[in-house]
């Protein structure tokens, strides 16, 4: 299991985010992430979940409130990557390009972005890839060659929007698994957005349950269960126990907000 560290790398104070056409989305959202840990942002659609990592990736300015990094406030490559709902590769480029094109937007030394490029796609396990197109890969092969692009720079966190959304379910449950030996083996921080319950669960450390719009945090469900975790925690009474708890919680915050 991933060692967590108690000091919060990223630390939200008392967010909001309203948009031009007068919809708040957050407000108020008090977050801290420590560093190491896979916390999930869960909540249902439109509540802020994808707005509130915006924020944190620096892609988006907070209406109000405050983004805190533990060492500094700025918020480079080499600290973040992220995952976005769409793999938004380029469709006329090798996968070793689309992985490669974080080193060559700040003109990398080409054997230093080769090699970290190579150790992506070994580690997403697609190396018999590297000069294949976009158009020749499932859904599921587009979404690693996603992770790598987001891995590739070494980041200190990797932020997750809906990543498998949008996948088949045996696909899904792979990439979870994968996922999960990523995070054992690299010991980075992970903020993964979903409205899965059932995923939250199984890739989690912390669930933070977020209510309906304009988002702010409801409560935080802590699981437990060690890792690794495969097919038989997927079906064993305590995950499924704590699903149900994780459902109770987010129907409780539907329920306040309505």
């Amino acid at each position: 299991m991933a060692a967590v560290n108690n000091h919060p790398i990223i630390s939200l104070r008392n967010v909001g985010k309203t948009f031009d056409s007068g919809t708040v989305a957050l407000d108020g959202l008090d977050l801290d992430v420590r560093e190491g840990e896979f916390v999930s942002l869960l909540g249902p659609s439109g509540c802020g979940k994808s707005t509130a990592l915006r924020i944190v990736a620096g892609l988006s300015a907070p209406s109000r409130g405050a983004v805190h990094w533990a060492v500094g406030d700025d918020m480079s490559a080499e600290r973040l990557g992220f995952v976005f709902q769409e793999p938004t590769l380029m469709p006329w480029a090798t996968v070793a390009a689309n992985v490669g094109l974080p080193f060559k937007l700040v003109h990398a030394k080409e054997s230093y972005a080769r090699e970290r490029v190579e150790r992506a796609l070994e580690r997403v396990g697609l190396s018999a890839f590297a000069q294949s197109y976009p158009r020749e890969l499932s859904g599921g092969m587009k979404m690693r060659v996603s992770i790598a692009r987001a891995l590739a720079t070494e980041p200190q966190v990797l932020l997750m929007d809906e990543p498998f959304a949008a996948l088949d379910e045996i696909t899904r449950f792979k990439l979870n698994n994968d996922l999960l030996a990523l995070w054992q083996m690299l010991k980075r921080t992970v903020v993964f957005v979903t409205h899965s319950v059932f995923e939250s669960v199984y890739l989690s450390q912390r669930i933070v349950v977020m209510t309906p719009r304009p988002g702010r945090v409801f409560t935080e469900v802590a699981i437990n269960a060690p890792y690794p975790r495969d097919e038989r925690f997927r079906t064993s009474a305590e995950y499924a126990a704590l699903c149900r708890k994780v459902s109770e919680a987010l129907s409780e915050a539907t329920a306040e907000a309505a």
